[in-house]
Formats: structure tokens, C-alpha cells, sequence
């Protein structure tokens, strides 16, 4: 598989003219790989004095069918078993059964020296998301099905990284900085779409609060990060927290979320790694309801937010003579509990394009 990637890799840096080597086989001012960590991990690395870096990154998220804690719940279980909070009807009659969520990110980074790095990141959204129906107060015949929509900016970071540590070599070394970052509530907390309801009528409601765009906060980002490497073997750390500051405007307040995730790379040529992660996300539950979400679906239920899950990660790093980077990860869970019942992560994959000057 690494070969073909390889080829395929190196195929498309000649279609750019972007050579793989400089002379001698060294690449140029010594970038490596692997001195970045895996593509979907933010915030781990900084830059050298005056030194400026771009980046895109394209995810995509899927997930399907539902979990109830850590087991799966079909919807015919889920209609006829899931209380209603805002009855009547007595139980959910409307039940997602496949969300998509696509995200664009540009990045900007900047090191007024070499010991801080400032970061901002900006972010558009694209969310998708498929319902079955039931019809009537009680039962479980399928009325039909519906899908909802909404996209546009998500909520912009902005973020200092402060190097602690740094004793990197040619062939060895470790690395610490902290994570000090804010979230800004750019994205949008009242979309829209039209739904099915169980008796046929298709109004335009409030979607659910999965398929809003931001948080509605004013969100702090805190962390820290360590980066080690001995002759072509890369390893690191990162723990990060998202810290809710207040009530947005609707009412309510996302949970609070902690991430801890590792990862190990090895570099097989002077211009490719490859990378293992794993990831563990702590998510609390929202706080507090938004009124004009009351529909008798699972996702307008507040208590069906938040959980657990650990995701296994599988990456690959490149870079060209030239400086410019492009890299690949995919995430599968291997173990989630989910608060309530919620739709079961399946993947995710991001795509990354890195150029520092």
C-alpha cells in the first residue's frame, strides 16, 4: 500500500512540477515528514522566527444508524421505547438514520519568534442529515422520509502556542508547548429546514442542535503538546479542552469537551510517513434547552448529547522539495457510549495541504 501511495504521490508532484529531492537526496532546509504530527491534529508544532504558514484541510464525517450507551437501537425500538420530553406524541416519531458533516478549513499561522507561534483558523460547514418518519401518535409504520440541510461559517479559533521545551537535533529530540486559544461564536445557532411530520405536514422548523453551525460562545481552548523523535521514528501527545464561558442566546450551552489523543510515525524515505493514532473525546452533556427546538425527535432532546469515544487513526505525511506538505488521515471508532440514544460514529477523513515561508 505504501508503494502505491508512493507512486501515486509522486505522480501528481510531477503533474505540478514540484520535484520529491534535491540534489543529493536531501530536502530542502530539512523539512521532514513526520516533524508534523498526523493532518487532523491542530496547534502541534510551532514555526521559527518570522516564519509564516498556510493550510486547507478538508474532513468529512459520517455517521449511521443509533447507539443507546454503547449498544445499537433500531428505529422501530426507538419510536416505540424513547420518551418524548416534549409529548404528545409519547415517544420520538421522527429518527435519524445518516448524518454527513463536510468541513473546509483554512488556516493561518505566524511566529513572531521562536518561541511563540500565533494560529488562527477559519471554517465553513456543510451538514447533511436523513430521517424516517413514523406515522400518527403511537406505532411503528414509516410515514416517509426526510432530509435536512444546512451549512455556511463554523465558530473561528484563534491561538498562541508557547514552546516550553525544545531540544530537537538532527536525529533526535523532544518538544513541549502549551495550547492557549479562544473559539469565537461565528457560526450560527437558528438554521432552519423543512421536516415530515407524523401527520404529513411539512413545515419549516429550527433544526436540532447537531446541525447548527457554532456554539453560540465565547469557548476557551486550552492544552498542551509534546512531539518526540529518534532517527526515522516520530511520537507525541496533545491534550486539549474545549471550556464553555457562558449561555448563548438561544438558551443553552454545548458540552464541555476534553480530547487526549497519541500518535507514532515512522519515515520511510526522506519524504514519507506514516502514522498511527489513537484518540480519546469526553463530551458533556448541553445545558439548558433552546425553546424552538421541541420536535419529537432524539436530537432535540438535550440528554442525548455528549459521551465517550475512542477513535483509531491511520495517516500518511508528505513533503516535496519545495516545502509544501500533503497528507491523509482515516478515523474509525473502536469503542463509543454515547449519553442517551444518538447516531454511531463511523469515520472520518481528512485530507491536508501545509506550505510554510
Amino acid at each position: 500500500m505504501i508503494k502505491i501511495l508512493s507512486r501515486s504521490i509522486m505522480g501528481i508532484c510531477s503533474l505540478l512540477s514540484l520535484p520529491l529531492w534535491a540534489d543529493g537526496g536531501q530536502i530542502a532546509g530539512k523539512a521532514k515528514p513526520d516533524s508534523h504530527a498526523p493532518i487532523a491534529v491542530m496547534g502541534e508544532h510551532l514555526h521559527k522566527q518570522g516564519e509564516w504558514m498556510v493550510s486547507y484541510r478538508y474532513m468529512t464525517m459520517k455517521m449511521e444508524d443509533n447507539l443507546q450507551g454503547d449498544k445499537s437501537i433500531s428505529a422501530q425500538e426507538i419510536v416505540t421505547s424513547l420518551a418524548n420530553p416534549f409529548a404528545p406524541p409519547p415517544t420520538a416519531r421522527v429518527v435519524p438514520v445518516e448524518m454527513t458533516t463536510k468541513m473546509h478549513m483554512l488556516g493561518l499561522m505566524y511566529a513572531p519568534s521562536d518561541k511563540f507561534t500565533l494560529m488562527a483558523m477559519i471554517n465553513y460547514l456543510e451538514k447533511e442529515m436523513d430521517h424516517l418518519t413514523f406515522m400518527g401518535m403511537t406505532g411503528a409504520n414509516v410515514l416517509g422520509e426526510f432530509t435536512t440541510n444546512t451549512s455556511g461559517m463554523g465558530d473561528t479559533k484563534l491561538s498562541v502556542l508557547w514552546g516550553l521545551l525544545d531540544t530537537s537535533g538532527e536525529k533526535a529530540g523532544h518538544k513541549v508547548h502549551l495550547n492557549l486559544g479562544i473559539s469565537l461564536p461565528t457560526g450560527s445557532i437558528d438554521e432552519e429546514d423543512q421536516v415530515l411530520t407524523p401527520m404529513g405536514a411539512r413545515p419549516t422548523l429550527r433544526v436540532p442542535y447537531a446541525m447548527q453551525l457554532g456554539s453560540g460562545t465565547y469557548d476557551l481552548e486550552p492544552g498542551i503538546t509534546y512531539a518526540g523523535s529518534l532517527d526515522q521514528l516520530g511520537w507525541g501527545a496533545q491534550y486539549k479542552a474545549t471550556i464553555r464561558l457562558s449561555e448563548n442566546d438561544e438558551d443553552y450551552t454545548l458540552g464541555d469537551i476534553s480530547m487526549l489523543t497519541g500518535w507514532g510515525s515512522y519515515r520511510f524515505a526522506n519524504w514519507i510517513s506514516a502514522s498511527l493514532r489513537l484518540t480519546l473525546h469526553d463530551v458533556d452533556r448541553i445545558d439548558g434547552s433552546d425553546p424552538l427546538i421541541m420536535a419529537p425527535v432524539q436530537t432535540a432532546n438535550p440528554e442525548n448529547y455528549g459521551g465517550e469515544r475512542i477513535d483509531f487513526g491511520v495517516g500518511i505525511n508528505t513533503v516535496t522539495h519545495a516545502g509544501h506538505r500533503f497528507a491523509v488521515e482515516y478515523e474509525t471508532p473502536i469503542e463509543q457510549d454515547v449519553n442517551g440514544v444518538q447516531m454511531e460514529m463511523k469515520s472520518m477523513l481528512t485530507l491536508g495541504y501545509q506550505y510554510a515561508f
